[in-house]
């Protein structure tokens, strides 16, 4: 091993002595030059004469205050103000101590011999750990894999942030680069700060790779705008938390912060809280479906701000309804709220009929369905199943209690679809609308989503998979556009739906303009500190692999069948259709030929069935 090396590798206790063996050896040598410089080197030793006893006595006092004050305990890269007055102090009471002694043994020493001692003692001290500190770092450098880093942003997090990676095996701050004119060109936590004019020159000076934005207190819009500016450049940009956060953690690729469904909607988010929500729910009993999916789990949680006398959660998976019912207890631990949780298939009728009346259910939000399309579109007759016929059980079952109302959660793939699970979203939507023609209690409504981040199956938890595995990130079409929105969103869509639904109507969000997927992709590279890979250079982290459209995927989605069918609601951001429906004859006949498929099993003529009844839907073979 080399002699860099071992001392590098040299354990917290070996360390320790080394400090204390050199901080002692430091007493002698600084009383000897404070004797130098007080009488000069011509006849030293005759000058000192009878002081000499001064070094032993010195020595030995002083290893017991250097000791006493810890100096030895003193990491080199924490070295700071708490740090120097351990110093300090202990180089007064070696002062002190040197005065003490001259006058009980009489020494002949001038005055100004002690107060020099523990001057030169101090700057010594100090002195040689500040260039251990450069000579640490020097060898962690050579020796080491430290990545040169810029810190964007010279204030208190980036001075913080500075400190804890000189500590860090994995990353040495080269420079900070600030906006503030007033910082460039000063020195700050011993780092020269630039401007981003400089950016280009640091980057190839020093052969930087990452730039790190450490600028917890800054608005995310500016977050945002800078890092969009620092596209140009060629490293990666990361941006990191406060230190108090970054200290949970050891490594850099840790500190980065998730990115968010919010980061990912290129829109505002739409402020959904409304005073006809907590009326519409306060006091009632609810039962969600499909309560321990993405949608279905938010829901309940957001139900809790209304009020409500019991959330009765009902859910086929056992292991999502006890996660669901677990959270849902401690959230209502010190609630009046009640809570009832019941395991069964939306396809069961009777265990849905005997739940509604045991519970004395009021409000059903029906958010139970099979909706990953390829797994559907392999599987269509049991996405029938309990996609359409769950749902006239959930609506017959609705019907029959005499409830309130009833909200059916569909998706804007129901709209012309071309694949089997949103072709059965659109039936479900008619037998709920079928439903309504007949009730004269009950009102039936639907909601409409887009695409849900951070829904199971949406590409949010898709890409970031990808990306932490690096790469390649999947895209089925570099032209496949998409409407989004985020599941608080959509749960408070269908709370608000449940407030203002007069009957036989469909809510929908508007979520602005739809978005390329591909381009949703090269967000979260970038926003997860990444660059995606050039196809012809091959520069890059993250490579963008096109896979081409699967069997029933659609370019780009819509999320009315019939714009004209448009009303206003009380909120500027909820639109509100009224579509035609088929007449209850035609449902009826419809309902009894899909039975017949499930059935017998017949997924062809399931599938020319579904092309019969709904608007846009083509088979393919």
């Amino acid at each position: 091993m080399q002699p860099a090396s071992y001392l590098l590798q040299l354990s917290r206790p070996a360390k320790r002595m080394l400090f204390l063996a050199s901080d002692i050896a430091l007493i002698p040598a600084s009383l000897f030059l404070s004797f130098a410089l007080r009488y000069g080197l011509h006849d030293l030793a005759g000058s000192i004469g009878d002081s000499w006893i001064l070094f032993p006595l010195m020595t030995i006092f002083g290893a017991g205050w250097i000791y006493w004050f810890g100096l030895q305990r003193i990491k080199l890269d924490s070295f700071e103000t708490r740090a120097l007055l351990q110093v300090g102090f202990a180089a007064a009471f070696l002062t002190l101590t040197a005065i003490v002694c001259s006058y009980f043994f009489f020494l002949p020493a001038p005055r100004s011999v002690p107060i020099s001692f523990g001057v030169l003692f101090f700057v010594a001290s100090v002195s040689t750990r500040v260039l251990g500190l450069y000579f640490l770092n020097f060898l962690y450098d050579r020796l080491g894999e430290r990545e040169p880093v810029i810190i964007y942003g010279a204030g208190s997090a980036g001075i913080q942030l500075a400190s804890a990676l000189r500590q860090s095996k994995e990353a040495r701050p080269i420079a900070f680069v600030d906006d503030n004119p007033n910082l460039q060109g000063l020195m700050v936590a011993g780092l020269p700060v630039r401007s981003k004019s400089t950016m280009p020159t640091l980057l190839e000076k020093y052969n930087v790779k990452q730039v790190l934005i450490s600028m917890p207190s800054v608005p995310v819009e500016r977050q945002d705008a800078i890092v969009e500016s620092l596209k140009e450049f060629d490293a990666e940009v990361r941006v990191l938390p406060s230190y108090v956060d970054m200290i949970n953690g050891s490594s850099l690729q840790a500190e980065l912060q998730p990115v968010s469904p919010e980061e990912l909607l290129g829109r505002d988010k739409v402020g959904l809280d409304t005073v006809e929500i907590a009326k519409a729910y306060a006091g009632r009993v609810v039962l969600v479906t499909g309560a321990g999916g993405s949608i279905g789990s938010e829901l309940c949680r957001q139900l809790m701000s209304c009020s409500p006398a019991k959330i009765v959660l009902f859910e086929q998976s056992e292991y999502q309804l006890y996660q669901i019912e677990r959270d849902m207890q401690n959230r209502l631990a010190e609630s009046t709220i009640g809570l009832a949780a019941y395991l069964g298939s939306v396809t069961d009728q009777k265990r849905l009929a005997a739940t509604i009346e045991g519970e004395g259910v009021e409000i059903i939000l029906h958010a139970a369905a099979y909706k990953h399309v390829p797994i559907v579109e392999e599987n269509e007759i049991e996405g029938a199943r309990n996609n359409i016929l769950g749902t006239k059980a959930v609506c017959d079952a609705a019907a029959s209690a005499g409830i309130e109302r009833l909200i059916f959660v569909s998706t804007d793939k129901a709209v012309r679809p071309t694949n089997i699970m949103g072709a059965t979203k659109r039936m479900a939507e008619l037998v709920v609308q079928d439903a309504q023609t007949s009730s004269n209690r009950t009102i039936f409504a639907m909601v409409r989503f887009g695409n849900v981040l951070g829904s199971s199956g949406s590409v949010l938890p898709l890409f970031q998979s990808q990306i932490a595995a690096g790469g390649p990130v999947t895209v089925t079409h570099e032209d496949v556009t998409r409407y989004f929105m985020t599941i608080p969103e959509a749960a408070r869509l269908v709370l608000l739906a449940g407030a203002f639904s007069k009957g036989g109507d469909v809510f929908v969000l508007d979520m602005g303009q739809p978005q390329k997927i591909i381009d949703i992709a090269k967000r979260m590279i970038f926003l997860s500190g990444r660059t995606v890979r050039d196809p012809e250079t091959g520069v890059g982290d993250i490579e963008i692999q096109i896979t081409g459209l699967r069997t029933g995927e659609k370019l780009y989605e819509e999320l009315l069948i019939d714009d004209a069918s448009l009303r206003p609601t009380p909120h500027p951001k909820i639109l509100r259709a009224e579509e035609r429906n088929m007449s209850e004859s035609d449902t009826a006949k419809m309902l009894k030929e899909i039975k017949r498929c499930i059935e017998d099993d017949d997924k062809a003529k399931l599938r020319f069935l579904v092309e019969e009844h709904v608007e846009g839907y083509h088979h393919q073979n």
